[in-house]
């Protein structure tokens, strides 16, 4: 298990949009300081901001951004359950998103308070 982490929360808002597999990426999907995309043959999965998103996409909005301040060497094993473990202890729902230097948590916004808590309460650093 790792160390205790720095967690962070992004500002804002950001929802999970979902379209068919094959769709173009619309280029509002990079608007914003924060997006993530993900194609399977299955579906086009996109995270970014929830103002930019048009009203006629299929989305899951509310969702709130947590940074596990990076980088971590590939290495490194336990990193998502270091964290997850609490929040699901805490019954707090998440989405996680892995990048090349670190790891991504979305919880919905109601949740915010009751997952900085829990995760405080496992040790880790929760910052501004």
């Amino acid at each position: 298990m790792p160390q205790p982490l720095r967690v962070r929360t992004l500002s804002g808002w950001f929802s999970v949009c979902r379209f068919a597999a094959g769709t173009t990426l619309p280029a509002w999907a990079l608007d914003g300081t924060f997006s993530s995309i993900t194609r399977t043959e299955d579906e086009l999965s996109v995270v970014c901001a929830a103002d930019v998103v048009p009203g006629w996409v299929q989305r899951e909005d509310g969702w709130r951004c947590l940074v596990l301040v990076g980088p971590f060497p590939f290495t490194m094993v336990g990193i998502l359950l270091s964290v997850l473990a609490p929040l699901a202890e805490a019954r707090v729902g998440i989405f996680a998103l892995s990048t090349y230097d670190t790891d991504y948590v979305l919880v919905k916004d109601a949740d915010l308070a009751r997952a900085l808590e829990a995760l405080t309460e496992a040790g880790h650093t929760v910052e501004p």
